[in-house]
């Protein structure tokens, strides 16, 4: 959430205070503002229920892989600048080894130029850039052939330098992983270089080819039945896990330990983040004021919406297993009894330079620099 969105945020909850927490009032779920007030326009309260479930889920993004990346199918490996060769003639060691026998063969390897040429003994220069091993095989067989009687030509890649795709972000060990005569698979690649778990924001990996970016949910898709595991990578392909510093989820009130929860995953619950700080105090907290305040780009032309949660109800548990937050969402627990808006603001305010940071910090989604 930007800068705008997380202003609103702070406006919604001083309009809060103003019209629902006034000395001597407490949170009324049943009335929560007034109807004929100007805040009534700005804020939605909204009481979870089955039925919000059900249409929270209906607009839910669905979390497909664009066929584009599916449709990518690897050849063969053509070979191209850097690329060292061991190129064997058979019963010509003068050719194949040209130091002797005591060299090893990376002594003996032969690398592509920067301009795609290789030069060999008797043929001179040839173009290899963008040719399979078997056509540079049958290259070099033919033109030996007019100096070498039915020349026995075999050609090996000792090192593959030219294709190379390119991980940045929230990895363990980010950097080049180079592309060989196996096909590499995204997991794979990214099995390699290994996830920072506390860093990633799992839910948007960015695959950015041919200048097209592509936003994958990587732990939805890895933790559910799907097709994650036929995606190739190509010669030039970028890969970036985002940082997951900007996407928080604020917890106050009467909770054992107030905090704020990186929200590093495809989906987060309130059960979940109750659970994470302790639940609601079972001494202090008021079981039917569970709110989630989720703020809005622009309070102008749209409304804020308070979620509210009766603990007490016997489905309290299943309602809020089942309803997933969303990043720079404030859960707010409330106090027995007498709920007074100041309480909530004396424990916001000291957040400030926390929800600051935060936005200062920004969304990195479209920056594929190395931003270890």
């Amino acid at each position: 959430m930007n800068r705008i969105a997380l202003g609103a945020l702070g406006a919604t909850t001083l309009l809060l205070q103003a019209c629902m927490f006034s000395p001597g009032m407490h949170m009324d779920t049943d009335r929560l503002i007034a109807e004929d007030s100007v805040e009534a326009s700005m804020v939605e309260m909204v009481q979870i229920t089955p039925k919000v479930l059900a249409q929270e889920s209906v607009v839910r993004p669905k979390r497909q892989i664009p066929q584009a990346l599916l449709d990518y199918a690897p050849e063969n490996y053509r070979l191209g600048p850097n690329d060292a060769l061991f190129i064997t003639v058979w019963d010509h060691p003068e050719l194949t080894i040209p130091g002797g026998q005591q060299q090893p063969s990376s002594a003996n390897a032969r690398v592509v130029r920067d301009d795609g040429t290789l030069f060999y003994p008797f043929i001179g220069n040839v173009k290899v850039a963008g040719l399979t091993q078997e056509e540079l095989r049958k290259l070099i067989s033919e033109r030996l052939a007019r100096y070498i009687e039915q020349p026995q030509v075999d050609v090996n890649i000792l090192e593959y330098n030219s294709q190379k795709v390119t991980l940045s972000g929230a990895f363990n060990n980010p950097g080049f992983r180079a592309i060989n005569s196996q096909p590499l698979t995204l997991l794979q690649a990214i099995g390699e270089a290994g996830i920072d778990q506390s860093r990633a924001d799992l839910s948007r990996l960015q695959i950015l080819r041919d200048g097209q970016i592509y936003t994958l949910d990587y732990d939805y898709l890895t933790g559910h039945p799907s097709a994650v595991g036929n995606i190739y990578l190509k010669d030039g392909d970028k890969l970036h896990f985002g940082l997951n510093d900007a996407r928080k989820i604020f917890v106050m009130g009467e909770v054992p330990s107030p905090t704020a929860l990186a929200y590093s995953t495809s989906r987060m619950t309130l059960s979940e983040v109750l659970a994470t700080v302790g639940g609601p105090s079972p001494t202090t907290s008021s079981g039917r004021e569970v709110y989630v305040i989720r703020g809005v780009e622009n309070l102008e032309t749209d409304k804020a919406t308070v979620f509210q949660l009766n603990a007490q109800s016997p489905s309290a548990f299943i309602l809020a297993d089942q309803f997933e937050m969303q990043p720079q969402d404030v859960v707010f627990v409330g106090a027995a009894g007498i709920t007074r808006w100041n309480r909530f603001i004396s424990q916001l305010l000291p957040s400030a330079t926390l929800v600051g940071t935060t936005a200062r910090a920004g969304s990195d989604y479209n920056d594929f620099s190395n931003d270890n």
